[in-house]
């Protein structure tokens, strides 16, 4: 095949394509519901901190002397 012949075949291939936004609105739609998903997991975990105050208290003050001293850990 020459040069011509493989530009003319392209050509001709690249008329009978639909149109390409239409075709490629799915993966749109796959990204929303997969970002909608996150965003529910997201929002679970509101106010999860305040839940359970009383027992963080508890164990703060059950351990307050545990605190490292200067020159150890991170």
């Amino acid at each position: 095949m020459t040069l011509a012949t493989i530009i003319a075949i392209a050509a001709e291939e690249a008329e009978h394509t639909g149109n390409v936004a239409l075709e490629t609105v799915g993966y749109g739609i796959v990204a929303i519901l997969v970002f909608a998903a996150l965003a529910l997991v997201t929002l679970s975990y509101r106010n999860v901190a305040n839940r359970h105050a009383h027992k963080a208290e508890a164990y703060a003050k059950a351990h307050a002397n545990d605190v490292q001293r200067a020159g150890h850990g991170h």
